[in-house]
Parts: structure tokens; C-alpha cells; sequence
């Protein structure tokens, strides 16, 4: 498989959050990290909107992200520049 990637991502587990327009609010875990984006966890992507920020509750930080890919459980989000 041809990696695309920007950047080498590490991996990690923290917990997140992913907050959307509306209100919406689901939890979430960065199972890997780089300077350009995160691959996260969740319970299913199913109504996860395609512009998101995502709280990072370790580090007190939040990112305004882009959804590039989705699978089963996991989505790969691209964080944009605010």
C-alpha cells in the first residue's frame, strides 16, 4: 500500500472529543498522531460531519479538522490551518 501521508505519524492513545456545528459532541481515541493530522477512534462515523475540531483533553488543545478517509470504526481527519 502507498503511504500519502504528509507526515510520519506517531502513535499514541489519548482520549478525545469531536465537536461539530449544532451542539454534537462525540467521544473519541487518537490512536495516532503527526504535525498534519490524527487517525481517531470512534464508536462508528456514522453522522460525523466532514469539518470538525477535535479537543485533545491531554494537552488542553483543539484542532479544526477535515475527514479524508473513514472505515469501519476509524476516521483519518487532516487538521486545517485557523
Amino acid at each position: 500500500m502507498e503511504e500519502h501521508r504528509a507526515d510520519q505519524r506517531r502513535r499514541v492513545l489519548k482520549a478525545g472529543t469531536i465537536s461539530f456545528g449544532g451542539g454534537g459532541a462525540i467521544s473519541c481515541t487518537i490512536r495516532n498522531l503527526s504535525e498534519t493530522g490524527a487517525a481517531l477512534e470512534v464508536e462508528s462515523p456514522v453522522g460525523i460531519p466532514d469539518q470538525l475540531t477535535l479537543l485533545v483533553e491531554a494537552e488542553h488543545s483543539n484542532r479544526q479538522c477535515q475527514v479524508v478517509w473513514r472505515k469501519e470504526k476509524r476516521i483519518g481527519v487532516r487538521f486545517v490551518p485557523g
